[in-house]
């Protein structure tokens, strides 16, 4: 398989959302859909950083999620290229979550999803904060939980593919109940 990215892996579709940051709560959450591979075709929930990274101006209706290397993303990645503008998924450990979110926004990258260490996590929403640094970050961070980032990570490398395709934000308000394909693993 190619690793060569395709230009027309992105499509654009405006959201609305709050201008301010104040919109997103903790407890608030957003929605994405992997699209491929099929066998973890699902809707996922994540919880967006509390005071820092930016918020979803856009809807990606397909957009590769391309699982960082070193997974904790804590310094230069080996696969960067793969994740200009695209987003990245990184694993949580090895430096803060604000670190993680600047190395893959220096990468070219349009979000971060960082998916908790412990992989038997299926219920637990880690609070992201702020370093200590004074830094700051413009892309949207996100956090999800181990089990769901576990799953997506082994179902890449079970199929030998190098990202999934997923749309971002997701409204599942608008999607009848009976048609929310949820991880099995995961209780809503």
């Amino acid at each position: 398989m190619s690793r060569r990215r395709s230009q027309s892996a992105v499509s654009l579709v405006p959201v609305v959302q709050p201008a301010a940051r104040a919109g997103f709560r903790i407890h608030d959450y957003l929605y994405f859909q992997v699209l491929s591979p099929g066998d973890i075709r699902y809707i996922f929930t994540a919880t967006p950083a509390k005071d820092f990274g930016g918020i979803f101006h856009t809807r990606y209706e397909q957009i590769h999620l391309v699982p960082a290397e070193p997974p904790e993303a804590c310094g230069e990645l080996s696969n960067g290229f793969f994740i200009q503008d695209q987003i990245a998924l990184v694993e949580r450990g090895g430096c803060s979550f604000l670190s993680k979110t600047r190395v893959v926004q220096e990468h070219g990258g349009r979000a971060v999803i960082i998916s908790d260490n412990a992989v038997d996590n299926d219920s637990f929403y880690v609070e992201m904060i702020q370093d200590s640094t004074q830094r700051t970050a413009d892309i949207p961070a996100l956090f999800l939980l181990g089990r769901d980032g576990y799953m997506i990570r082994r179902s890449l490398e079970q199929h030998g593919l190098p990202w999934a395709i997923i749309s971002i934000p997701v409204n599942v308000t608008s999607i009848p109940t009976f048609e929310l394909l949820q991880p099995p693993w995961t209780f809503w």
